[in-house]
């Protein structure tokens, strides 16, 4: 089979005034066999014309949009799309076709990657699609041919470490604009909630987005390779269908070795208990797969060798992992010796940490973290499947239905009800999304900065406590700074994009430590106490606690910011509760409008009795003359 390159296809989508939005141009085509000018689609990206061309994109003479594909059968990973869009007055063209009938034309040009080099493709990408509709004749495709060739060229050899990944990911933007907020959507994400980001246009939204996932150490890199695994909806009636069905016992899921090991694996019985008691992750086997999806997915298995499991009683999201407990013991086997062996690679990991001087008691968030090297030596995660490093980031957040989807089309909003979708990061443009609260956990307002969440007990969760505070300001503090500095302004060490993302990483190696610790409550209490019992429930922190990670025996295991209480931090609380609580904003307001009428009043009273007392002034200045004059003629 020959070999492809990072990127799969180069796609031209155009809305068509009677079709609507529909793929013009597909090279290599999309379907083998099929024409460069083909309309079909594979059944895994229906969506794929409605999510390169966003909703309300006749708005915008531009946009750029972040999406994310399924795998096709056969495939593993998630497919990275980037698509530009712009629009041009018919009239302009050189060349017109006969089924333009409007006074604009709205194409977008997308590419399919295996990499998630999103700001590095959008880049290129630009540049491409500003050439292609200056051209005025969209029958000119040999720009679009080199580009698949020039970029196949250009990033065949690219590695997913150091700053490329991030370009045009600004975490400095992200903290000026949510300030103390951003800790609280970091910690949204590490409990698997459903959050929804919204604005509009789609560039703005999948910025923030992404720039937010950029946060976690490796995640945009090698933590969402298993992000998109969605199943299209045939037909609306569909969903009735598979809740009218209950599951047969003879339908099976075909799952690969590392997959089915899932369960067992590092677990002891408490853990079991605790998955069976607490778990809401819907695994994908909770409704039955078709025929068709059951080969797709067996061809799936890395190994070739397709084990069966039954699908558990309860087609529901509340499914515990104790239903895919039954597994061949040589399953079991196999996996124990690959763990021995991980466990060997890392304790030479933690070895080389420890011959290089790294002080057992780790370094305070108040000296410079180090950057990023691109040395980071990385290892097939066992329970996973993702790419670790010693410290076993990624954490396996998108993974087991916990989707990623930077831009959602309003063709895919079944997904957010879906029983197979456990949890989702999400945005969207479309007000009908923002609208059905219900289906969300959170809803991020990015143009306001507000962060909406619903459940009070959630509120309460993610309330932070006073070490958070003093991180979070810490970070704000730094950043304003130097906003006004035009050499340190995104580019500079502290303050920066990197230095942000520095903080985040060793704020969640405490995390994780602090979590190894025995008598560790003091210590937990300082990330608080209701959020690390709660994030002990997710799927990501089970998977990661199934594993051990020698090297971080070498991580500070207390919060970056513990300490005394102080008065600052009195007013730290007192500013946060004033701008976050519904009762502070009022109150806020209250206190704005009394001062600016207390100013005007005294305005109005100070020109009041200022011109009275200048009447009195005046009369009193004219009677004291009239009398001194009265006085000199008596005098006469």
């Amino acid at each position: 089979m020959e070999k492809r390159g990072p990127v799969l296809h180069i796609v031209v989508v155009g809305f068509h005034h009677k079709k609507g939005c529909q793929v013009e141009f597909s090279y290599p085509p999309l379907k083998p066999g099929e024409g460069h000018d083909s309309h079909s689609l594979p059944e895994e990206w229906k969506y794929l014309p409605f999510l390169a061309l966003p909703d309300g994109a006749h708005n915008y003479q531009e946009d750029t949009v972040f999406f994310h594909l399924p795998p096709r059968c056969g495939d593993r990973t998630t497919v990275y799309g980037v698509s530009c869009y712009r629009q041009i007055e018919a009239k302009a063209l050189k060349v017109r076709q006969a089924d333009i009938t409007r006074e604009t034309v709205q194409k977008s040009v997308c590419v399919l990657s295996q990499l998630p080099l999103y700001g590095l493709l959008q880049a290129k990408l630009q540049l491409i699609t500003h050439a292609y509709f200056e051209e005025k004749d969209f029958s000119q495709i040999s720009i679009l041919k080199e580009l698949y060739d020039h970029m196949n060229s250009s990033l065949g050899n690219t590695s997913l470490e150091g700053s490329q990944v991030y370009l045009g990911l600004s975490p400095r933007d992200l903290v000026l604009h949510f300030r103390h907020k951003v800790l609280i959507l970091f910690k949204l994400i590490l409990l698997e909630k459903k959050v929804l980001f919204y604005i509009s246009p789609v560039n703005r939204l999948v910025g923030a987005l992404m720039t937010v996932l950029s946060l976690f150490p490796g995640m945009i890199e090698h933590g969402l390779s298993d992000c998109s695994h969605y199943r299209p909806r045939k037909s609306i009636s569909e969903d009735a269908g598979l809740q009218e069905n209950p599951p047969r016992l003879d339908d099976y899921v075909s799952v690969s070795a590392a997959d089915a090991s899932n369960a067992n694996l590092g677990m002891g019985t408490g853990d079991r208990k605790m998955a069976g008691d607490n778990s809401l992750e819907g695994q994908k086997a909770d409704v039955p797969f078709s025929q068709a999806e059951k080969a797709c997915n067996g061809a799936q298995s890395s190994n070739g060798a397709v084990q069966r499991l039954k699908v558990p009683s309860r087609a529901s999201p509340a499914s515990s992992e104790s239903d895919w407990e039954t597994l061949d013991p040589s399953i079991l086997e196999e996996a124990h010796l690959k763990e021995e062996e991980r466990e060997n690679a890392a304790s030479e990991q933690a070895g080389n940490v420890r011959s290089k001087g790294v002080s057992s008691e780790g370094l305070p968030i108040t000296v410079q973290p180090q950057a990023n090297t691109g040395h980071t030596v990385l290892v097939q995660g066992l329970v996973s499947g993702l790419e670790e490093d010693q410290y076993g980031m990624p954490l396996a957040i998108f993974t087991k239905g916990y989707l990623c989807l930077p831009y959602m089309a309003l063709q895919q909003h079944h997904l957010l009800s879906d029983v197979t979708v456990r949890g989702f990061v999400a945005g969207a443009t479309n007000i009908l999304f923002r609208q059905q609260k219900h289906l969300s956990d959170a809803i991020v307002e990015i143009e306001d900065a507000h962060v909406q969440i619903h459940d009070p007990e959630l509120r309460k969760i993610l309330n932070p406590t006073t070490a958070d505070l003093r991180f979070s300001d810490y970070l704000v503090k730094h950043v304003t700074e130097n906003r006004d500095d035009v050499f340190l302004d995104g580019t500079g060490w502290e303050g920066g994009d990197e230095w942000i993302r520095a903080q985040f990483s060793a704020y969640l190696h405490a995390l994780l430590a602090a979590v190894l610790q025995p008598d560790n409550e003091k210590i937990l209490s300082d990330f608080g106490t209701a959020f690390v019992t709660a994030w002990k429930n997710t799927h990501n922190y089970r998977v990661w606690n199934s594993n051990k990670h020698p090297a971080l025996a070498e991580v500070n295991s207390s919060h970056p910011f513990q300490g005394q209480y102080s008065v600052s931090d009195v007013k730290l609380r007192l500013s946060h509760s004033v701008q976050n609580s519904e009762r502070g904003k009022k109150l806020g307001n209250v206190m704005v409008s009394t001062s600016r009428n207390v100013v005007q009043t005294g305005k109005a009273v100070g020109q009041s009795v200022g011109g009275a007392f200048t009447s009195a002034k005046s009369a009193m200045s004219s009677w004291f003359s009239t009398f001194t004059h009265s006085t000199q003629s008596l005098g006469d």
